[in-house]
């Protein structure tokens, strides 16, 4: 066979395989990405075991399960918590079992019986691990108090309700008073009038987290 011809057909081959081969990893990119879209995010929401918030709790667990989010509930010592005004929320998780390593968020509800967290050892863990950990922390009325607590708000820009003005500065915190605050991945917000915007702007910052590797 002609030597020109040989080489001819050795070069279409190697480009025919060159094609199959890219077009596989094509087809792989394809098949990791729709994986990782079908894959849930996990927010786990802390309530105290009394006097939670009502709408700070059933309107972002709305908003997110709406966004596909799969939500986890954990308080201390019960397994259905109660609201200020007689909601309830069945509680899944003892918060002496949940790591953050298990969640892409961990968020704090607030209302009065949420001071029960403010000197907690386990709580301050909880919400620093997961600040260190890269993940997204939420607060919302008087519970950033727990996260200016735990050290991590040192710095940080954060809302809460006005009564918790004074600690979060007290710890290093840069108070804003607006009604929802976001520095990086922490995620404040300062009462039952701003829980739909304070849901929706966690679900904001999680969802480009949904397409990394």
């Amino acid at each position: 066979m002609n030597t020109k011809i040989l080489t001819l057909i050795i070069i279409g081959f190697l480009f025919i395989a060159g094609v199959f081969v890219l077009l596989k990893q094509l087809k792989g990119g394809e098949s990791t990405k729709l994986k990782m879209q079908n894959e849930k995010l996990k927010i786990l929401m802390i309530v105290a075991p009394k006097d939670f918030r009502d709408e700070e709790y059933s309107l972002p667990k709305e908003i997110f399960e709406n966004a596909g989010v799969e939500v986890t509930v954990a308080s201390k010592d019960v397994t259905q918590a109660i609201g200020m005004f007689g909601a309830t929320a069945d509680v899944g998780r003892n918060l002496s079992q949940v790591q953050a390593a298990d969640y892409d968020a961990v968020v704090f509800v607030g209302g009065s019986g949420a001071a029960i967290y403010f000197d907690d050892s386990t709580a301050h863990k909880l919400a620093k691990d997961t600040y260190e950990q890269n993940k997204v922390v939420g607060a919302i009325c008087i519970a950033p108090s727990i996260l200016a607590n735990s050290g991590i708000l040192q710095g940080k820009q954060a809302t809460a309700f006005s009564s918790e003005q004074e600690n979060l500065e007290s710890r290093g915190a840069i108070f804003t008073g607006e009604a929802v605050t976001v520095d990086g991945k922490i995620i404040t917000a300062n009462g039952p009038e701003a829980a739909s915007a304070f849901g929706q702007k966690i679900v904001e910052v999680l969802e480009p987290l949904q397409f990394q590797p």
